[in-house]
């Protein structure tokens, strides 16, 4: 149940507790055990239920995440493995697959999507002419360093913030950062990721940049819709055509499944914001995603529908889903000079009713509308 609207002020809340920590804060952890061990994490949990597992030791992603009690991160059977198990050139560069696990899974900073090899002579190192990359980059196995964790309790309600700092660099090649900031109202059912990457390196740098955002059961299940305001289909697997699963609406899970993928080009609404959102068949639950179009201007849907491994993939991306070879021949790969940055938001909403789903889907629509499936 949520907490009584009789009590809506920090201020009520200290005349009802001797800790505020029984209604929201943050905890400095460290998984212990197995494949985990000595991974270090941070949780924020808020007063209306919400709870986020930030993984500092990798890349600041997020792990697991539920909302009174129910998860809505998905959980892949990966676990979240030290970042010393990771073999980033393993498994012809599919190796990228044993760390994928949570809510939110990284790509970048260098490279995104599927891998292979590219030109490196802008790095002016004769014995590194060529740089091999794996599928959507090094970024999930570079632990971060934990900067700031803020509890900003006010009259009304507050926020819990925690920022940290990933540096992807090698000698004779890139050097670049990422400081990355997650936070939740402590009232709210909101989780905001705001990114920063910038280049410290004196050589132009490939900049690429994606938010694997995976949602699992209970809010991927049977029926569960996709809603977006779609103005096209872009590009999509040709698993797509073979299995009877349109990107609409989601089937129960299938032994053998094959992965779907979908590039869908989106119309931005008047905040200059794309917004997709997952709702429940019956339209009890759903999950709203939105980020700024300007600066990731592309959309793939992942459908994982496989048993045992059932999810939905939400993915912003600052480039096609044809990739980094595409992005340098038809010149819309980002190059980063030294000092240059882009800048990133992702905001994650939990729909907790009926009511909170079709205001949800009235947004949307408010926007535009999407084609049928085919």
């Amino acid at each position: 149940m949520p907490y009584p609207e009789s009590i809506p002020s920090t201020a009520d809340l200290r005349r009802r507790t001797g800790d505020l920590a029984a209604f929201a804060g943050i905890q400095e952890v460290v998984l212990k055990n197995g494949r985990e061990e000595g991974v270090r994490a941070v949780l924020l949990r808020n007063a209306s239920g919400l709870e986020v597992e930030v993984l500092v030791d990798r890349a600041f992603d997020l792990g697991g995440a539920r909302y009174r009690g129910v998860p809505f991160g998905w959980r892949s059977g990966n676990g979240f493995r030290h970042p010393g198990l990771h073999e980033a050139d393993a498994e012809d560069g599919l190796s990228w697959l044993r760390a994928l696990d949570g809510l939110l899974v990284t790509g970048g900073l260098d490279h995104a999507l599927f891998g292979g090899v590219y030109d490196a002579s802008h790095y002016a190192y004769p014995p590194k002419q060529t740089v091999r990359h794996g599928l959507h980059g090094r970024l999930t196995a570079i632990p971060a360093r934990l900067l700031r964790v803020e509890e900003e309790w006010r009259d009304e309600g507050g926020v819990l913030r925690v920022v940290g700092e990933v540096i992807q660099a090698t000698s004779f090649g890139e050097h670049l950062r990422l400081t990355r900031t997650v936070e939740i109202d402590i009232f709210g059912t909101e989780v905001r990721v705001r990114d920063v990457v910038d280049n410290l390196g004196f050589e132009p740098t490939p900049h690429m940049f994606l938010y694997h955002l995976n949602i699992g059961y209970p809010f991927v299940d049977d029926g569960t819709a996709l809603l977006a305001p779609i103005a096209g289909h872009v590009w999509a697997s040709d698993s797509t055509r073979e299995q009877g699963v349109s990107y609409d609406a989601l089937s129960a899970p299938v032994d053998g499944f094959v992965e779907q993928v979908w590039e869908h080009a989106l119309t931005p609404g008047d905040d200059g914001r794309h917004r997709v959102a997952l709702h429940a068949a019956d339209g009890s639950r759903g999950i709203e995603v939105s980020w700024d179009a300007g600066s990731q201007p592309y959309f793939f849907e992942w459908q994982n529908l496989r048993a045992g491994q059932y999810a939905v993939g939400l993915e912003p991306s600052s480039a096609a889903v044809t990739g980094e070879a595409a992005a340098r021949a038809d010149g819309t790969l980002t190059w980063l000079a030294h000092g240059e940055s882009r800048t990133y938001d992702l905001a994650v909403r939990v729909l907790a009713d009926s009511r909170e789903v079709e205001e949800s889907r009235s947004r949307i629509r408010a926007i535009g509308p999407q084609p049928s499936a085919y």
